[in-house]
């Protein structure tokens, strides 16, 4: 049985684990990632703001995924909306993928994003990563817009 449950300070080091995946992941759709090990995330920032939401997900008492909400406000003063909540973080374990999990945190941070009053989601994939694309279409995001880079 799977629950989903907000991360401690006892999950970082799983958290650095699956911060760790996430970049191995994306290294093969964009090639401007340095080697090494990088981090994206300031998880312990993201645990302990009111602001955020990271969530794990277990089964049998083993973490085996994670996520997270962030209310922010716009960079620019023309959006028709004063806040929004980014989503990212978003790690399933190889060998959990095609349960349903991803879709379990997607749906808990929004409702948690929604009951913040907050009505605006958006989050970053790949578009060449066409599995992840294809995963938050179902969940009801669409394009917004493509980033394009030309390397001189």
């Amino acid at each position: 049985m799977m629950i989903i449950r907000e991360a401690t300070e006892k999950d970082l080091p799983i958290l650095l684990e699956f911060e760790q995946g996430i970049v191995s992941s994306e290294r093969p759709f964009d090639e401007t990632l340095k080697e090494g090990e990088i981090h994206y995330y300031d998880l312990n920032a993201l645990i302990l703001s009111p602001d955020a939401n990271l969530v794990v997900v277990e089964e049998n008492n083993e973490v085996i995924a994670s996520g997270y909400a962030l209310i922010k406000q716009p960079e620019k003063d023309y959006n028709n909306f004063k806040d929004y909540a980014y989503l990212g973080f978003m790690f399933v374990k190889p060998e959990h993928r095609g349960k349903g999990v991803n879709q379990l945190i997607v749906d808990t941070l929004v409702a948690w994003v929604k009951n913040k009053g907050v009505s605006e989601i958006r989050l970053d994939v790949y578009d060449q990563n066409e599995s992840a694309v294809k995963a938050y279409e179902k969940a009801g995001f669409e394009p917004l817009l493509l980033k394009m880079r030309l390397k001189a």
